[in-house]
């Protein structure tokens, strides 16, 4: 940017507080939460929530286990207005759960705003006004004095409500656009309103600080808190209440340093949705607790509902990056990732699933019911530690550790090809056609017959007798020997009596499912005359079957790569 740009702009004031505490604490309590998903939220959106759409979003709040929840400015709008009754009248608002209504420091606002409380139980009226020196200048051309009359005369009328109302009010004060007001001065007038509500340490007053704008670094935030708290009177009286935003794209930062320097109270919208950069993200500060062991005091144990109610709801769609909630935020495409995510996985099973140790994973996609099947996809970046993860967790193949090189050398080739993800049907689909039908081609089997067959578990007496007939290519031949195994036997025959040269390098089997249904799946690698490696797979409910399957999979394989070269 040039200078002429850059001279339109000023640094940020900081706070003289060289005694600062704040850096030395952690968080080690939920703050309380207030949701206003349904008045800062709504207002910023393109086309605001109806009756019934402000229901449900209402609902799943409280399902979360929201106890504060700003529902409107009902003095400011019919439909906000007709919803707060239908709460009230219809009985929609449990016990211990309190709405939230904002209003100006205008008479008939805040009558307005008692008449739509009328019949609730208890209820928070939050009274703001704006404080900033910009705004004062340009907006209401009001000296200091004069906003701060403008707040207690605001804040007396709300008290002269509150003797004539039933409802058991709670009494909350922002000076809106905190972030642009002297420190000082912000604190003169939030005392001058605590001087007229009068608050007790056990009915005490909401003081809410809004960085309306956000302007500046998240500790300057923090130090500002911090200030506020040491310097404000009667501070067992007031709960200190935190309201940021998003300009600088570091509300969930400066919401977390403000905690640690004295915030008790949160308000902020599901995943940051609010006007021009968004209020903070409750969702990510509440997981970012979550993932140190904290109870956050709100369930997200079924985030993909949250996802489905807060995009309908308000038509704004979850980003695929969004921390926690993004459909690829436990997606890994890296080799490398998936490699640590896999091996991770094995170890954190073999562990008991105790503690959650998991390389790129802070926190188990299944606390938040996601589940393993999309940790690992597979595209041109992917590695051969991915390919094995999907073929194990979605089909049940535990490839063996010196086999994940040739398949992952076999995908990356499709991948490349195609330029696109491949889905694990499409994976399923390149393993079947690299090593299940390539049995089916140079050499088949066609019957198999086990003679004779002794085992000795100590290997030193085993013996079998086996027959066979394959078709090797446009031929069929019946084949006759012996060995200390079926397996062994039938590779005999091939090389004594076809003259196919081999030798067997490596084996591994498993069964491919439980109960008395399931099949063995059996891999063989061999290395043919040209020392090549090959691997082979077959399935089948007889493991002699499957084995012998396997050595004609890899066979086949290493006999289509030499007609290539030939080519």
């Amino acid at each position: 940017m040039d200078a002429e740009k850059t001279g339109k702009y000023q640094p940020y004031p900081t706070v003289a507080l060289p005694d600062r505490t704040w850096p030395g604490k952690t968080i080690s309590k939920a703050p309380a939460w207030c949701s206003v998903d349904l008045r800062d939220g709504n207002q910023a959106l393109i086309q605001p929530m109806n009756l019934q759409e402000k229901l449900e979003m209402f609902q799943m709040l409280l399902a979360i286990g929201f106890k504060e929840i700003e529902v409107g400015f009902p003095a400011a709008s019919k439909v906000e207005y007709d919803f707060l009754r239908l709460l009230i009248e219809k009985g929609y608002i449990p016990a211990g759960v309190m709405p939230q209504v904002l209003t100006q420091a205008r008479e008939k606002l805040i009558h307005r705003t008692f008449e739509s409380i009328a019949g609730a139980e208890a209820a928070v009226v939050h009274l703001y006004n704006s404080t900033s020196v910009l705004q004062r200048r340009v907006v209401f051309k009001k000296d200091k004095k004069a906003i701060i009359e403008l707040a207690v005369q605001g804040a007396k009328m709300i008290l002269a409500e509150a003797k004539n109302s039933d409802v058991r009010v709670h009494y909350e004060y922002s000076p809106e656009s905190f972030t642009g007001t002297e420190l000082d001065y912000a604190l003169e007038i939030c005392e001058a309103v605590l001087d007229v509500w009068q608050p007790t340490p056990e009915n005490p007053m909401i003081i809410n600080l809004p960085a309306t704008v956000e302007m500046s670094t998240p500790n300057v935030y923090a130090d500002r808190i911090e200030w506020f708290c040491r310097n404000l009177k009667a501070r067992d009286r007031v709960i200190m209440s935190l309201h940021a935003h998003n300009d600088r794209g570091c509300a969930v930062a400066a919401t977390e340093l403000a905690l640690l320097a004295g915030g008790d109270r949160v308000e902020g919208t599901l995943f940051g949705n609010g006007e021009r950069t968004g209020n903070v993200d409750i969702l990510t500060l509440a997981l970012n607790m979550f993932s140190q062991g904290l109870d956050p005091q709100l369930d997200f144990s079924d985030i993909n509902h949250v996802i489905e109610v807060y995009e309908r709801c308000t038509r704004l769609k979850v980003p695929p990056r969004h921390p926690y909630a993004g459909e690829l935020v436990y997606t890994a495409f890296s080799g490398s990732h998936q490699d640590a995510i896999n091996k991770g996985m094995a170890a954190h099973n073999r562990a008991g699933g105790k503690l959650w140790e998991v390389p790129y994973l802070p926190i188990d996609p299944q606390d938040l019911g996601r589940s393993y099947e999309s940790i690992i996809r597979i595209n041109s970046q992917s590695g051969k530690g991915g390919v094995a993860y999907i073929m194990e967790q979605e089909f049940g193949f535990k490839l063996p550790k010196e086999m994940h090189p040739e398949f992952g050398r076999i995908v990356q080739g499709v991948t490349d090809q195609s330029g696109e993800e491949l889905s694990p049907a499409m994976l399923y689909r390149t393993f079947d056609e690299t090593y299940l039908e390539a049995r089916h081609g140079w050499c088949t089997l066609k019957s198999l017959e086990v003679l004779k067959r002794h085992f000795d578990p100590r290997g030193k007496d085993s013996f079998a007798e086996v027959a066979a007939t394959i078709t090797l290519g446009d031929k069929e031949y019946a084949i006759h020997a012996e060995g200390n195994g079926p397996l062994d036997a039938f590779c005999n025959a091939l090389r004594t009596q076809l003259q196919i040269d081999f030798t067997l390098h490596a084996y591994s089997q498993h069964d491919l499912g439980r109960g008395s249904s399931s099949r063995a799946v059996c891999y063989i690698e061999i290395l043919d005359d040209e020392d090549s490696s090959f691997w082979g797979v077959a399935v089948d409910s007889d493991i002699v079957v499957a084995s012998i399957k396997a050595v004609l999979s890899a066979l086949n394989r290493s006999q289509a790569a030499q007609v290539r070269e030939r080519a």
